[in-house]
């Protein structure tokens, strides 16, 4: 098996430019699951065992003819369900779909092969069997434009009409379009790349000069043996597992504890302040030390350099807010939704810290919200604030607001950029399960905004927000 350092230097070193084609087969090679099974799993539990046992099909040993039948058996019943569906509805649903159940399920190194290969300007495609909007979620937040799918008619109303207008994209009819595709293109398929995970895309890796079988499955392993083509085993996203829950519960309960002794602490000295540094420091290094995950800092003197200042950081679940504690450690503040005031961990500390609450939807209230953490910081307390405003499902990072900027503008405090990278994997967005595991954290230098002028705003934010593009795109090493 060859490792993904050495597909990684195979794409470095193949020539650059949109003419070479990156193709990748999506279930099992980008996301870890069948995708349809997700898709159709709410409609598989209403008691229609035909439609589930179909499902099942896919993820038992069946040979390559009679897995073809099955795939294009479900894709077709799959697409007569969305029958009168508006296409908006459809997106959405689908969007909704990717965000909660599919993002934590894209290998993390499949990222890896898709950003090299866009790195080198190819032309990246995921070509699969799946049907066209429930791909394009996925498709979008891998940055990627082409998309080969199984295609549903729209009527007139902007409706699926429950037929398929092309092939189901499997096995020779896959390869046919991603052939065609090709042409239109001026795609060198001589230099260009395919990834796939199965037997039935033989004839689709047969049609590039650098084909690579991926989590592949005993047929295409062995024909990959015998082609010469390098082979690959990708490591799966975290699955949650009973000692991660047991380690995970542990954590809690060891936070609420220091939680407990910092109230103590606050009573006795009269400081909520007092208080909210004992329960963030070593709240945040208990919890994290019991749930087996540590933090490789680069750039940690730029954490201490300029006090106070708004801390920037990017968002992915809500580990990030216990790294941030453990990194800042005392003396700032914070803002967060307004849900989370009642939150049974996160409350109490947020009060400790006096930390605002806004309510996104009330555009004023969320004004007077802030107006008090301008005051802290000219008071002498930082802000860690994520200016994407919510969390992002995928390690993609969201368009930032202007809100942040106008406070450390109006504070005339520094921000400081805080990157981190992993915690959308050690624990996903939505998730209360944190795997053990290593996260990266770089501390990038002060930004000054004495001297910023309200007009250049946007470009500002556009700097600072590239400075993250940068540096999650080429992470610094360590002095």
């Amino acid at each position: 098996m060859s490792n993904i350092a050495s597909l990684l230097d195979r794409i470095e070193s193949a020539p650059e430019g949109h003419q070479i084609g990156a193709f990748f087969d999506f279930d099992q090679t980008i996301v870890d699951c069948y995708s349809a099974s997700v898709f159709f799993q709410p409609r598989t539990r209403t008691g229609d065992l035909g439609f589930t046992q179909l499902v099942e099909s896919l993820t038992e040993r069946r040979s390559s003819s009679r897995r073809g039948r099955d795939i294009s058996e479900l894709i077709r019943i799959g697409a007569s369900r969305q029958t009168g569906k508006e296409v908006d509805s459809l997106s959405d649903r689908s969007r909704e779909v990717f965000e909660t159940q599919l993002s934590h399920l894209v290998y993390p190194e499949a990222r890896m092969l898709i950003d090299a290969h866009h790195r080198m300007g190819h032309t990246v495609v995921i070509a699969t069997s799946g049907l066209r909007p429930m791909i394009l979620p996925a498709a979008e937040d891998l940055g990627i434009e082409n998309v080969i799918a199984t295609e549903m008619v729209i009527d007139q109303y902007d409706r699926y009409s429950g037929a398929l207008d092309s092939p189901v994209r499997w096995g020779k009819d896959k390869a046919a379009a991603v052939k065609q595709f090709a042409r239109k293109k001026r795609l060198q398929l001589k230099e260009s790349f395919a990834y796939a995970n199965g037997a039935g895309d033989i004839s689709f890796l047969d049609l590039v000069g650098n084909p690579c079988a991926i989590n592949a499955d005993s047929t295409l392993k062995q024909t990959a043996k015998e082609r010469g083509w390098p082979s690959a085993r990708l490591d799966r996203p975290p699955q949650d597992r009973p000692i991660d829950l047991v380690r995970s519960a542990a954590a809690v309960g060891a936070f609420s504890a220091v939680v407990a002794a910092a109230a103590g602490v606050g009573i006795a000295r009269g400081s909520r302040s007092a208080a909210a540094n004992f329960a963030s420091g070593l709240g945040a290094d208990v919890m994290l030390r019991t749930a087996g995950v540590t933090l490789n800092i680069v750039g940690e003197e730029n954490l201490w350099s300029r006090r106070p200042a708004v801390f920037l950081f990017n968002h992915q679940s809500q580990l990030d807010a216990l790294v941030l504690a453990a990194l800042l450690r005392e003396n700032f503040t914070g803002v967060a939704k307004k849900s989370l005031e009642k939150d049974p961990i996160f409350g109490p500390v947020g009060w400790m810290a006096n930390v605002a609450y806004i309510d996104r939807t009330n555009n004023v209230k969320a004004r007077e919200a802030l107006e008090p953490v301008v005051a802290a910081l000219k008071d002498g307390r930082s802000l860690a604030v994520a200016p994407e405003g919510t969390r992002s499902p995928t390690p993609r990072l969201l368009p930032f607001k202007k809100g942040p900027f106008h406070i450390a503008m109006q504070a005339e405090v520094p921000l400081i950029p805080v990157v981190m990278r992993n915690c959308g994997e050690i624990m996903a967005a939505h998730s209360y399960v944190v795997h053990p595991g290593v996260v990266d954290v770089a501390v990038l230098p002060p930004v000054e905004t004495k001297g910023w002028d309200l007009a250049d705003l946007d470009d500002h934010i556009t700097q600072v927000r590239d400075m993250y593009l940068k540096t999650l795109s080429d992470w610094p090493k360590s002095d």
